[in-house]
Order: structure tokens, then sequence, then C-alpha cells
């Protein structure tokens, strides 16, 4: 059953008010979709196994987004160790059996690159999946993530359940984090700069040497991706969701500089790490089933950095 076929069937989108969550929605409503059914964190704790099937048996949806998660930096992934494993897992295995329960005709997880081996080959392509040790400061969070994949697959295998996995690179957009304590690089550039430009600064650090490489997707290309596969892609296993193109870290801040308008210098805090070297993902896979993304970066920044500039966003 394919999600464009049923418009008036209801859908859940756990973690609807995320970043990953409310992009999918956003995208859905412009098709013209609008029987939803949502719950935030207060209303439906998903780590509650009573509470979740409760929850399937009286809302019965049709078609599941599974974007909610425990998620942090690399501080809160080493520190809070048995908290990421324990509740990713609980939130995972709790809608995906009563997906099948109450008879979800499909349902789509949402993962994190995270999950791929340390020193896995670049670029990074679906087949190297647990062919190597993890990164050790996020293991347990990864290998939760490795579970619910392996869950959706196994429930397909048994029960027939028509479950997938997607794998989207680094996101950018919309309700984006800006604390500088736990946000990714570009939005923290982002904020940066733009303050750095309101303070009249000379200059602006960047971590490390700003020779690592990274791949950046826009979030609204993430959720035109997912309701896509919702449509086109019914096998097992994972999707990398991705632009297949990388930019250094220094690109990357000359970039920014130039859509924020500083005029200051780049400076480099050698004090701080370069983390790893390269991350990009294969997306060949999702090339042959027909999706491309359609955002270039630039523009993707300009526009996310037109809405928030004049606005109160940190």
């Amino acid at each position: 059953m394919n999600i464009r076929d049923n418009i008036n069937d209801k859908i859940y989108v756990a973690g609807h008010n995320g970043m990953v969550g409310s992009a999918i929605v956003r995208k859905l409503k412009s098709l013209g979709f609008d029987n939803f059914v949502f719950r935030s964190s207060n209303e439906l704790d998903l780590r509650d196994q009573v509470q979740v099937a409760a929850f399937f048996e009286i809302e019965k949806p049709k078609f599941v987004f599974l974007a909610a998660a425990k998620v942090g930096g690399i501080f809160a992934n080493n520190t809070y160790r048995g908290e990421f494993l324990f509740d990713n897992l609980m939130i995972q295995s709790n809608v995906i059996h009563n997906a099948k329960v109450s008879g979800v005709e499909k349902l789509l997880l949402l993962e994190s690159s995270c999950i791929y081996p340390k020193f896995a080959d670049q670029p990074l392509s679906e087949d190297s999946l647990l062919t190597g040790k993890l990164e050790s400061t996020n293991e347990p969070y990864a290998i939760a993530k490795i579970a619910g994949i392996k869950m959706c697959d196994a429930y397909r295998d048994q029960y027939g359940c028509n479950f997938i996995s997607v794998m989207p690179t680094n996101l950018y957009g919309p309700n984006d984090n800006y604390d500088l304590q736990n946000s990714h690089v570009l939005p923290a550039l982002i904020r940066k700069f733009h303050e750095a430009k309101k303070a009249g600064l000379s200059e602006v650090a960047i971590w490390g040497t700003g020779k690592p490489m990274r791949e950046f997707l826009h979030v609204d290309d993430l959720a035109d991706s997912c309701v896509y596969l919702m449509d086109k892609h019914n096998d097992a296993g994972l999707v990398n969701i991705g632009v297949g193109i990388d930019i250094s870290i220094k690109e990357l801040a000359l970039l920014v500089k130039k859509i924020v308008g500083f005029e200051g210098e780049i400076i480099h805090d050698l004090s701080k790490p370069d983390g790893t070297p390269r991350k990009l993902m294969s997306v060949s896979k999702l090339t042959k089933l027909g999706w491309k993304a359609s955002i270039h970066l630039e523009e993707g920044i300009r526009s996310v950095y037109d809405q928030l500039k004049d606005k109160e966003w940190y």
C-alpha cells in the first residue's frame, strides 16, 4: 500500500515537534494530507509499553513515521550511555511492535549515520553496516538504532510487516538546534557568525583545521524523500538519504560568512579536535530508486538564515 493513494488514512508522526518530524508534517500537508494523530512527549511516553499499546489500540493509524528518539551530542551520548541505550530501545520497540499489533500498513523508521563503523570505507554504503567497530563515545545509541533496523526486518520476515528504514546524512533547516553547547556544526556556525556580526567582532573561531569533510541535507529534502520512499520502497534493509557531495568545514564557514554578511576574519582554534576526517554517504541506492536532493546547500542555508535573522531564535 502506498501513502499517496490513501490520502484520507490516518498518519502518526512520532516526534512531530522535532526538526525531522515537523518537516515531514509540512511535506504531507503540502500534498493535501490532513488526517494526522499527534502526541507530544508529555502526552505519550513512548518508552512506556502500556501507554503506547493503548495509543495504537485507540487511534489505529495506517501509516507511521518514526522520527522520535533520544538524541544528543558527544558529551551527552558518552555520559548518559545507559539512558541513550534504554530509551531508544524502548521507543523503537514499543512503536514498531504495536504498529504490527494494530495493523499499521507501513512504517518508516528514521536512523542515524553514527551506526556505521568508525573506519568504514567512504562513501558509506548500506552494506558497510555491522562490518566493523563503532565509535566508542556513541556506541550505546548506535547499538539501539541498529536494533531498530533489525527489528523492522525481523517483523517483515516473521509477520509480513511492510516496515522500512532510512538513514539521513547531516541535516539542517527549520526547527534546528542553535545551542552552542550541543548543536551540530552548521547551526553552530550560523549562530557564531550572526552574533559576531551583531557585536561588530573582528574574527570568528572555528574548531580545528577546517579540513574535515561533511555532507549536509536540508530537512525539507529529507521529508520529500521519506514520503517518496513510503510510496516507492518496500524492501528490507536501509536506504541512505543524502546529497552524495561533501564540503570542508573551512569552505562551509566561508559560505556561512558570506550569507550572514560577516566581514571579519576566520581563525582556527587548534586546541579543539577535527573529528572524523570524512563522513560521506553513498546515495547510489537512493538514486536507483528515483529520488535526488533538489535544495542546493547555499540556497538552503540562505533560506534558513533569512527566516531567522530578525527573530529571537536562541
